[in-house]
């Protein structure tokens, strides 16, 4: 038996390689099949399954590619619907790979057919539990994500019962690989770790704590950032298919000339600069968005973009395929092409943005600027500069109107790539007197600015 957890950083997420015996199973794959098929061509098996926790949300699984390519069966559990034709395991089936066992769980609660695959070894024994987004580490999947059809107390009580028959009943020594780690939007505050055991979370995860029905509810509803937009598009089209990642590739990655692509612009396309911060900070084409491929891009994208907006592209020459694939493994395929020969072949003037270090923002705040801070809420509320202005980048596309565009803002994140974003989309809604803070709140706590630390000034 061998196990490997594929873990892409950009978008908190892990796909699972499971063999044995010359036989292969791919849990939760993403929407590329190119390193799946790799691995299992290195290791010299066969992939037979492809496993899929539930409808994802957050990005579009590349399960139906994969089994299309391998001649694979597509698996999900109970309640899963689909466009195309998967194998529908109900719950408590066995799988059989090799000399090991999936055991099939259903785990209603973060969706309705959410369920977990128990792995058990070539004795039969419990060894991992591969649980979606129903258990992370130190925390569990999001319930609202039904977009009304079921209210969040509802998949909530279905997770308490999901969390207390079939997962809190494993073994301690079972290793828990969920499909999320820390900074995915599918749960509140996933932990720092990618994995874990049943023993470990029985003791630190706040939702696996012993309580009533009614307090499990409340806990893992009260708290929860809106989520963003793409996710109900996203667990749609994993719904009902997609167009294969090669189309998508072909059509996306065209290289426009620098007539066609100003064309595109004047025809209503945004232009989206997939470089880092510190090159876009020296120069860009005016009202340009800057969401670098440094960062966790794509799932920036789907929370500040319309997906259904034409998209044009500025990237680091030899970027323009990952600008597009990155962006694909989130539903966005309405990209017109990218600017041929990069930054380079704009003539127009060149737009810049100016950035600061915190020594010299003391300066600055006190010549009347006013600090705004683009952080997350949880950031916010552990330490935060005094006096600064907080709108998350999330929720910034629609709170733009709670700021004044006469007034002069400095810009801050956590390191600098999230304030530069925020810059871009401020700019291109009118406001023209912004600076950028260089390093970030991570910098600033050194200078001697006043940050306010949980309520207490410092």
């Amino acid at each position: 038996m061998y196990i490997q957890q594929l873990y892409t950083n950009c978008l908190a997420e892990a796909a699972y390689y499971i063999e044995s015996e010359g036989e292969a199973a791919i849990i939760d794959p993403l929407r590329e099949t190119e390193p799946y098929i790799a691995l299992a061509e290195k290791r010299g098996t066969k992939i037979n399954y492809v496993l899929e926790t539930h409808f994802h949300a957050d990005f579009v699984s590349g399960h139906i590619d994969l089994a299309r390519e391998v001649k694979a069966k597509i698996v999900f559990g109970p309640h899963a619907n689909t466009n195309y034709p998967v194998y529908h395991a109900h719950d408590g089936e066995e799988i059989q790979l090799g000399k090991v066992k999936f055991r099939v769980l259903h785990t209603p609660g973060h969706t309705p057919e959410s369920c977990c695959y128990l792995l058990l070894d070539e004795s039969g024994k419990e060894h991992a539990v591969f649980t979606g987004d129903t258990l992370f580490v130190g925390d569990v999947g999001r319930p609202d994500l039904l977009d009304g059809l079921i209210s969040s107390e509802e998949l909530a009580s279905l997770m308490y019962d999901s969390l207390n028959k079939k997962i809190k009943t494993l073994p301690d020594h079972v290793i828990v690989f969920p499909a999320h780690g820390p900074g995915s939007a599918c749960g509140k505050n996933i932990g720092k770790e990618t994995y874990s055991t049943i023993g470990e979370q029985k003791k630190f995860n706040y939702a696996l704590r012993e309580m009533s029905r009614l307090d499990f509810i409340r806990e893992v509803t009260e708290g929860i950032n809106s989520p963003p937009p793409y996710f109900f598009d996203d667990a749609r089209i994993n719904k009902v298919g997609y167009d294969p990642i090669e189309n998508v590739l072909r059509e996306n990655t065209k290289p426009l000339p620098l007539f066609l692509f100003k064309k595109t612009v004047r025809k209503g396309a945004l232009i989206l600069d997939t470089r880092d911060p510190d090159r876009f900070e020296k120069s860009h084409i005016p009202d340009s968005i800057n969401i670098g491929l440094n960062g966790q891009y794509a799932v920036w994208v789907g929370t500040l973009l319309d997906i259904k907006r034409p998209l044009v592209l500025v990237t680091e020459i030899g970027k323009e395929e990952e600008s597009v694939l990155r962006l694909a493994r989130v539903g966005y395929e309405n990209v017109v092409g990218y600017l041929l020969g990069g930054i380079n072949s704009w003539d127009e003037k060149l737009a810049t943005v100016t950035s600061i270090t915190p020594e010299q923002m003391k300066m600055e705040t006190a010549e009347g600027w006013d600090v705004l801070d683009v952080r997350k809420p949880g950031e916010w509320a552990i330490s935060h500069l005094r006096d600064a202005q907080f709108i998350p980048l999330a929720d910034m596309p629609r709170n733009l109107d709670l700021l004044d565009k006469n007034k002069s803002y400095a810009v801050y994140c956590g390191g600098g790539y999230r304030s530069m974003i925020a810059i871009s989309l401020m700019r291109r809604e009118g406001f023209k007197h912004l600076i950028n803070i260089r390093g970030g709140f991570g910098a600033m706590l050194n200078t001697g600015l006043a940050v306010v630390s949980n309520e207490v000034a410092v």
